[in-house]
C-alpha cells in the first residue's frame, strides 16, 4: 500500500533526538517524509528571520496530506509548531498529535509529558502515545477525517470511509 506524504512539527532544539527517532523507526516510509530539515539549514534559516523560517515551512508543507505534531515537553508554547499547526489546518491537511515524551532522548532519558497544543485541542485532533505500530494506521486515518481519498481503495468515494470516517 502507498503512504502519505506527512509533515512533521516539533519543538527543534529539545526534542530533536526524539522526532528523529520517529523518523527512523520505519513506521512511515523515509521518501514520503515532507519538510524534514537538518540542523544546518534550520540554523542558516533562522539568521535570515521569520520570513525565511515561513518560507520554510510552507516549502515542507507542499504536497503533504498529514500533519504528525510531535508533542514532548514544551512543544505547546513553540509559535513555529503553533505556525506549522495553523498552515497544516489551512491547506487542509489531516493533523494529529503524538505524544513522544518516552522516548529516550541521545543522554537515555526521558521527558516529562507537555501539554498538548492548544490548536489541536480547538479543532477536535486526535493525540495518541508513541507507538511504532501504529503509527501509519493513525496517518491514514487522519488524512481520511480530513476528506482525503483512502489510499487502501484507492478512491475518494470509497462508501466503507465515508461510513468509518466520523467514528475516526
Amino acid at each position: 500500500m502507498a503512504g502519505r506524504r506527512t509533515f512533521f512539527s516539533f519543538h527543534y532544539q529539545h526534542d530533536i533526538w526524539r522526532a528523529t527517532n520517529v523518523r527512523n523507526s520505519g513506521a512511515i516510509d523515509a521518501k514520503l517524509q515532507a519538510g524534514w530539515v537538518d540542523a544546518s539549514l534550520w540554523e542558516a534559516t533562522k539568521r535570515r528571520g521569520p520570513a525565511a523560517i515561513r518560507q520554510l515551512i510552507e516549502q515542507g508543507l507542499k504536497n503533504t496530506s498529514v500533519t504528525v505534531v510531535l508533542i514532548g515537553a514544551h512543544t505547546a508554547e513553540r509559535p513555529w509548531v503553533r505556525h506549522e499547526i495553523t498552515k497544516s489546518l489551512e491547506r487542509g491537511n489531516g493533523v494529529i498529535g503524538v505524544r513522544i515524551h518516552r522516548i529516550k532522548d541521545k543522554e537515555g532519558r526521558k521527558d516529562r509529558a507537555g501539554p498538548v497544543p492548544q490548536l489541536l485541542l480547538d479543532h477536535k485532533c486526535k493525540v495518541y502515545n508513541w507507538d511504532r505500530q501504529a503509527l501509519a494506521g493513525q496517518v491514514e486515518r487522519a488524512a481520511i477525517r480530513a476528506g482525503k481519498p483512502c489510499l487502501a481503495h484507492d478512491k475518494k468515494d470509497c462508501l466503507f470511509c465515508q461510513y468509518i470516517r466520523p467514528l475516526w
